[in-house]
């Protein structure tokens, strides 16, 4: 039987692990934290019995995942629950753009700018079942369906500025704004429209859901299920090495580049250790979660039902702050993402005390606090916020390296989200997860199609290696 090693045990390196198990290799996951799963661990942290996720908390892009869709993990504990408003984007004066899962009623919502979205994401998000394979990978391949990934495909190409300009109202615009911020990336630079794209389509395909019980449970489910075929998880075994590895006809890494370079060294070719070494980070994320009495009081009654409120303002003042921590100044009204996942799953709460989890964009390796700046921002769009207030749990943007290290100077997006990265990956080259060492493969986040918990990184760089260890 042929042997595997994954190292890294978040959502990319399970998968990978699960893809390799499935094809008859005999699997083992090393994972140099405690707890498995990376980005989509969770946890008590202020409140006994109230459930916190550590970082990734909203999954429309999981649920849809082609890989994580197809496994069933519903038969090992996980299961999605949904809020009854996916997305809200307060404006002052108590206005705000609404995002449901329907386009339809999404539109309704936004008057003169309706028929807009409608024409972006009406037929996209029907057909996004047919090309979801096509953009959860590597762009640079022959699409399955190449005709319907050139509709979704030529609008994504554009900066996200561009599209900005298609909308009529302020409550549009900052919708289209607050999602497109994703990118944690200048909203006029290319490609940064393909970031909000897919999050709305993918989101008016599946919805905007939350793990019931806790991010944990994605990563929980794909444990279970690679024990069930065979594979071993150990924890605490933090690699610094290849000395350290078994002899396996396989490895793959869910590291960053960086951390790739320093452990393999020498064995790279030159050319791709240059490329690994230089790989760019982008602006980093500083978290403060909240134990809040009675939920939040936004003033824009939307968003007392939403599952993710983004908290920053006109899309104007959105493009300004994620200019500013790109060039490494820190806003002083920074863009804020909110989410109330107990909403969609009340087993996070203990009685009216409610879990709410937030982060700031802030820039790479910020060492400053941005607990006030966080709260001030909340509270300008919910009054009496402040007061609300029974606990709190800061992670800075050094915490979040620490908590995971593939997260360089507080940056979960494993990379800068830069034209080049969105198409390459962490090189040039049309074989993204290989490394040019025989037998290693990249499956981290930092390879197509980049941040989430679905799963796909892994997916991909298990096929690429299959496919070289079969021919």
């Amino acid at each position: 039987m042929s042997t595997a090693t994954v190292v890294g045990a978040g959502p990319n390196g399970l998968a990978a692990a699960v893809a390799l198990a499935r094809a008859g290799l005999r699997v083992t996951v090393l994972e140099a934290a405690e707890r498995i799963g990376g980005g989509t661990r969770s946890g008590e942290a202020i409140v006994p019995g109230l459930l916190h996720d550590h970082c990734s908390a909203i999954h429309p892009m999981a649920v849809g995942s082609p890989f994580l869709s197809g496994l069933g993990l519903d038969r090992y504990g996980l299961r999605w629950a949904w809020p009854e408003i996916d997305c809200v984007h307060p404006l002052d004066g108590g206005t705000a753009g609404v995002l449901h899962r329907s386009v339809a009623e999404t539109a309704a919502g936004l008057g003169a700018d309706g028929r807009t979205w409608r024409r972006l994401f009406q037929g996209p998000s029907a057909a996004y079942d047919s090309f979801g394979d096509d953009i959860m990978g590597p762009l640079l391949r022959l699409p399955r369906h190449p005709v319907r990934l050139a509709r979704f495909g030529i609008p994504a190409l554009a900066p996200a500025a561009l599209l900005a300009k298609a909308f009529r109202t302020e409550e549009a615009r900052g919708l289209w704004g607050g999602v497109a911020a994703h990118a944690f990336h200048p909203l006029e630079r290319p490609l940064t429209a393909s970031v909000g794209l897919g999050i709305v389509t993918a989101g008016h395909c599946y919805g905007w859901a939350v793990a019931e019980g806790g991010s944990r449970r994605i990563t929980d489910a794909l444990a279970a299920l690679l024990r069930e075929l065979g594979g071993t998880i150990e924890t605490g075994v933090r690699v610094r090495s290849v000395a350290q590895l078994p002899h396996t006809e396989l490895t793959l890494w869910d590291l960053a580049p960086t951390a790739l370079a320093d452990i393999l060294g020498d064995l790279l070719p030159p050319r791709i250790a240059r490329a690994y070494r230089r790989y760019r980070y982008g602006p980093g994320a500083f978290k403060v979660d909240f134990a809040i009495e009675g939920g939040v009081p936004w003033q824009a009654g939307a968003a007392r039902r939403a599952g993710t409120v983004h908290v920053g303002g006109t899309y104007a003042e959105i493009a300004a702050t994620e200019r500013d921590i790109h060039a490494g100044r820190m806003p002083q009204r920074p863009f804020v993402l909110v989410g109330q996942q107990y909403l969609a799953d009340p087993s996070r709460s203990t009685g009216d005390v409610h879990p709410v989890w937030s982060y700031a964009h802030v820039p790479n390796g910020y060492t400053g606090d941005a607990t006030a700046a966080i709260i001030a921002q909340i509270e300008r769009f919910a009054p009496g916020f402040r007061d609300r207030i029974v606990g709190t749990a800061v992670r800075t943007t050094p915490g979040f390296a620490e908590y995971n290290p593939n997260y360089v100077g507080g940056n979960i997006m494993t990379g800068a989200t830069d034209a080049a990265r969105l198409v390459l990956g962490a090189r040039p080259t049309l074989q993204p997860y290989d490394t040019g060492v025989p037998g290693h493969y990249l499956c981290s986040a930092a390879t197509p199609p980049g941040a989430g918990a679905h799963g796909m990184c892994g997916a991909h760089a298990a096929e690429r290696a299959l496919r070289r260890l079969r021919a």
